[in-house]
């Protein structure tokens, strides 16, 4: 009750410095987990955008992983003997 989803006012000193001012701010002080919310960069109203960081801050940390895999499924292809192309 009387809470603000929005996480508050959307300042510039707010985008930069919340939740806390550190260089990642998608780590937490346990080890391992990870923070994606509204109240993380880009801010709320990006859906999904905070969450996509947080788990390449977690992919690059954690497994050293620093070019995330492909989101997107490998296009169908037509291979009825005139070699292969994409379907659109």
């Amino acid at each position: 009750m009387g809470g603000d989803i929005g996480t508050g006012a959307m300042t510039i000193r707010q985008s930069l410095l919340r939740p806390a001012p550190r260089l990642n701010p998608y780590r937490v002080p346990i080890p391992g987990v990870y923070l994606c919310s509204a109240a993380t960069p880009p801010g709320p109203g990006v859906h999904g955008m905070s969450g996509y960081y947080a788990a390449r801050a977690a992919l690059r940390r954690e497994f050293g992983i620093h070019v995330p895999p492909p989101l997107s499924p490998e296009p169908p292809t037509a291979d009825k003997g005139r070699g292969t192309r994409p379907l659109l």
